[in-house]
């Protein structure tokens, strides 16, 4: 951890808490600032705000006091969940406040280098490629944000031998100042979290951040097969890598004559790689590059590429049985997840599908119900996801009441060379906590099964 001096007596506000805003209060208050905490949960039942009070550190719980602003703090450090139309971030924001996340102080504590993934889908998969790549090529890894631990936790152990691994959100890079990513990934851009951002230009915007701060000795990664994508990288000082799943390039990494090849080096044939679906293939593109920029040989990549079948809740195979294979992509939490995971499968497809309600419709997932015969639904939505198997000809369309009971619905309704799919189109809070929490028991239904 580099010796930074510049939080000492300076009075800062941590607004929120979760596991960032812990790692956040207590790095500050390691690093010698005034630290207040303020979490909207109550005291009694915050365990977290117990713990950082036990240090020594001023705590503010059951709610956000706009008044609290007024303590003349010199930066705040927000929760990337909370809004910026939140009260005290307008707040701050008015007084002229720096607001910045957590990512942002790991970025400054930090002597390795940190190679960033962003994107609307495929976050996740991205930057778990990459890191087993570069695990498998014995290049230090660690992995970071909202896969693996907190990145000021992660920051504060690593090394100049390191690197750091980093999936980010839009909600983390919009509170970076000085973040600067040696090699940054952008997979894919769609609508999304317009309820947060606003606008879909302002989403856009906030993704493009990855690269604000780069240099022409950084790399940027980016999907060729986008043109909101390359536009972002036509103002990048970066090294721009593009990677295409639908043509050769002159440079990057694409797909030719049935091998996956990386500056016209070939890596490995596609019929080789373990990891199912179309879709996945940007997500493999993006992290060769990625792995091999970073160090990683041929061997390590093509060891990784050869046995990786998923991310746990992200088109996760589960099981085999009575010829059905089970596969669990609870995180597809919107429609064109659902789309893509559909999109993997040639064989006949039982979907498992519903959640919580946001106001849409399903008509955009008609087309992809094609490979459909028959359908599970639950949930808020169950009704709406209904209709739109209805419209896409699917003749047995069940109601159950949840994941656990959908898993031997479908069992029954399906055949050997079967898939069986959760895939629900829709976030989880109506029934579950989170959408691993959702795919941890159809999982466990899975076994049941057995």
């Amino acid at each position: 951890m580099k010796a930074v001096t510049n939080y000492q007596h300076k009075k800062i506000l941590v607004l929120g808490l979760a596991k960032s805003g812990v790692s956040a209060a207590s790095l500050l208050h390691k690093l010698g600032a005034f630290v207040t905490v303020n979490d909207n949960k109550p005291l009694s039942e915050n365990p977290e705000a117990q713990g950082l009070l036990e240090q020594g550190i001023k705590v503010v719980c059951g709610g956000h006091p706009v008044e609290l602003m007024d303590e003349g703090f010199e930066l705040v450090v927000k929760n990337p969940g909370i809004p910026y139309h939140n009260p005290m971030v307008q707040k701050a924001m008015q007084n002229s406040i720096p607001v910045i996340t957590e990512v942002e102080l790991a970025y400054q504590i930090s002597e390795a280098p940190f190679i960033g993934i962003t994107g609307t889908n495929g976050k996740t998969t991205t930057t778990t490629l990459v890191f087993d790549m570069l695990k498998a090529g014995k290049k230090n890894p660690l992995i970071a944000g909202n896969i693996g631990t907190v990145a000021s936790g992660v920051a504060q152990e690593a090394g100049p031998e390191n690197k750091i691994v980093i999936e980010l959100s839009s909600f983390q890079l919009m509170g970076i100042s000085t973040f600067k990513p040696k090699i940054a990934i952008i997979t894919n851009l769609y609508e999304a979290h317009l309820d947060y951002h606003g606008t879909l230009g302002e989403y856009h915007q906030a993704k493009a951040r990855i690269t604000e701060n780069q240099e022409k000795d950084d790399y940027l990664i980016v999907n060729a097969d986008q043109e909101k994508v390359m536009g972002i990288a036509r103002k990048s000082q970066a090294q721009v890598i593009p990677f295409s799943t639908r043509e050769v390039l002159s440079h990057g990494v694409y797909v030719s004559d049935g091998w996956i090849c990386f500056n016209e080096e070939r890596i490995i044939r596609r019929e080789e790689v373990a990891l199912p679906g179309e879709h996945n293939l940007e997500n493999i593109l993006s992290a060769v590059a990625a792995a091999r920029l970073a160090g990683a040989d041929k061997e390590a990549i093509i060891k990784v590429l050869k046995t990786f079948t998923g991310v746990r809740h992200r088109l996760q195979f589960v099981e085999e049985i009575g010829g059905r294979k089970f596969y669990n992509d609870s995180k597809a939490t919107n429609i064109l997840a659902t789309q893509k995971a559909l999109s993997a499968f040639q064989s006949p497809v039982v979907l498992l599908a519903g959640g919580l309600d946001r106001g849409n419709s399903f008509d955009e997932l008609v087309p992809s119900l094609d490979g459909v015969k028959a359908l599970v639904t639950f949930g808020q939505t169950a009704e709406k996801i209904k209709m739109a198997g209805e419209a896409a000809g699917i003749k047995t369309i069940v109601h159950v009441d949840n994941v656990e009971k959908a898993v031997p619905e479908a069992f029954n309704l399906s055949d050997a060379g079967d898939v069986v799919l959760l895939s629900p189109a829709c976030a989880s809070w109506d029934q579950y906590k989170t959408f691993e929490v959702r795919g941890d028991m159809f999982i466990e239904a899975v076994h049941k099964l057995k």
